[in-house]
């Protein structure tokens, strides 16, 4: 039998699943040596969503430089078609599982890397989500153009119509 804190954990991992599904891309940032910011569109994959995201990417390229250096990184979703945006945040690693490699392939990503999954330099970026906070409006635009509107004439904000939280994993 789970915990409350197991059970709120698995009812995290569950809303966060739920809203990060069907975005196929996501915006990575990492933090630079210098301590800019660095953000750049990253192909999320098409799994279930258990606590940690995984991303391809180069040995090559800048981020793993800086997953590196500073493991804290920030993970963005948008979905304006349907008034869907979380941001999540947590700790990056590099990994270089030949296995886990191959189970998260799919021969799409070819089109990126090649020569497939026998690169060497191919590497997944895992990030194990600490927090996330999303904004989502559940109900159709007509209802949402409804709400403003009738937030607009009685003077209130909103906010009712859109779902907002922050999730400790």
């Amino acid at each position: 039998m789970q915990s409350h804190n197991g059970h709120a954990h698995a009812e995290a991992v569950k809303k966060l699943d739920e809203l990060i599904r069907d975005i196929k891309f996501a915006m990575l940032t990492t933090t630079n040596s210098d301590g800019s910011l660095r953000s750049r569109p990253m192909a999320t994959q098409q799994f279930s969503f258990d606590g940690d995201l995984w991303f391809f990417t180069s040995t090559c390229t800048q981020k793993v430089d800086e997953v590196l250096h500073d493991k804290e990184v920030n993970i963005s979703y948008s979905n304006p078609d349907k008034d869907r945006y979380v941001s999540a945040s947590g700790r990056a690693h590099v990994v270089r599982d030949r296995a886990k490699i191959k189970e998260l392939w799919n021969p799409l990503y070819q089109v990126w890397f090649p020569e497939g999954v026998d690169d060497p330099n191919l590497v997944l970026i895992r990030v194990s989500v600490d927090q996330a906070e999303y904004w989502n409006a559940p109900e159709g635009k007509i209802e949402q153009i409804y709400g403003f509107v009738k937030s607009l004439i009685v003077g209130k904000r909103p906010m009712e119509i859109i779902e907002h939280e922050t999730i400790t994993m």
